[in-house]
């Protein structure tokens, strides 16, 4: 509760463990030098008490039991009449877990609009393909020279390339093989092969949380999907050529999560992170489209296929990036995937 000036009357309970300060400490200071993010709340609780109603603003704030994270929150001032005269009830409700409820909805959309119109632009590809092919190993029988021969070769040579390509924007074709697996075993099969292909020029660390139960996973394509992301952050990490990038295999179990319309009890949580120079920001999410790179020798299809793969499994595949730090984070819950089978 403040007065129309911005001073506060009373804090609650909730309120004096959001901002480290009991209710009568807090009595009669100026809302910002509770919290320096509460300076907007000035012209929230002006607007509620000209108008008379109740009125909300959105603010960013740094909770003192967060460490120095940000949490999105929604204010809401609502005027009340009392014999000293007109008070605010000021209302703060943490908007974090719905932000990321809203983006991971918006991912999983995004991935289902794109895999629909991937699959129809690759089948129309694959189509003519087999026929260009087929024409040109009918006209290298009837070439005389290797000289001609040799074009013939080059044609379909490309047009098995294309092919393969389009093989990888099509996803894995057979069904998932579920198993009971410690998920830490991939991530050091993956770690072995990326430690061998980086010849040093990389430091690999572990942060893994030894209790974490199995999780119902397909070997193959769990590792395919977590050796795409790794691989992408070992070009990140290694594309300052003055010193050796670093990368953190991380796992920790969430719980109490959704993804998106469904609550898990427990999920498993892979983090891979590096410290390259970060997602170019006019990427954002489109870097979960097909053919899609930051990179000019990149091809596009590593993260759309590990997004596919997650999605198979039931999970999702989420970032956080800035200069210095970016973290994928693969969310997997425990429980078996819907419609999997042999």
């Amino acid at each position: 509760m403040v007065r129309p000036d911005g001073y506060a009357c009373h804090l609650n309970a909730a309120a004096e463990s959001l901002l480290g300060v009991s209710d009568n400490q807090a009595r009669d200071r100026h809302l910002p030098s509770l919290q320096p993010e509460f300076a907007p709340l000035g012209s929230l609780i002006e607007r509620c008490v000209a108008s008379a109603r109740t009125t909300g603003q959105e603010f960013d704030l740094r909770p003192v039991y967060q460490q120095g994270e940000t949490m999105q929150v929604i204010a809401r001032a609502t005027p009340l009449r009392t014999d000293r005269g007109t008070v605010v009830i000021l209302e703060l409700s943490d908007a974090t877990q719905w932000r990321h409820i809203e983006r991971e909805n918006a991912l999983i959309h995004q991935h289902d609009a794109s895999r629909r119109v991937i699959y129809q632009l690759a089948h129309e590809i694959r189509n003519p393909l087999g026929g260009l092919r087929g024409a040109a190993q009918l006209l290298e029988r009837q070439l005389t020279t290797d000289e001609l021969r040799e074009y013939t070769r080059v044609i379909i040579g490309e047009a098995d390339r294309l092919a393969a390509l389009t093989d990888s924007m099509l996803g894995p074709a057979r069904s998932l093989r579920p198993e009971l697996l410690n998920i830490h075993e991939i991530l050091e099969r993956v770690r072995t092969l990326v430690a061998s292909e980086a010849a040093g020029c990389i430091t690999l660390e572990r942060d893994y949380d030894p209790s974490l139960p199995p999780v119902l996973v397909d070997r193959d394509q769990m590792t395919q999907a977590v050796l795409n992301v790794v691989r992408n952050a070992v070009q990140a990490a290694g594309a300052n050529p003055d010193r050796p990038g670093r990368i953190v295999l991380r796992t920790r179990a969430l719980t109490s999560w959704t993804i998106g319309n469904q609550r898990h009890k427990v999920i498993v949580n892979i983090e891979i992170e590096d410290d390259g120079p970060g997602v170019l920001p006019e990427l954002g999410d489109s870097i979960f489209y097909p053919l899609v790179s930051g990179r000019a020798t990149g091809t596009g299809l590593g993260l759309p296929l590990a997004q596919e793969i997650l999605s198979r499994h039931g999970g999702l595949i989420e970032y956080r990036s800035h200069p210095g730090q970016t973290v994928f984070m693969l969310r997997l819950p425990l429980e078996a995937p819907a419609g999997t089978g042999a």
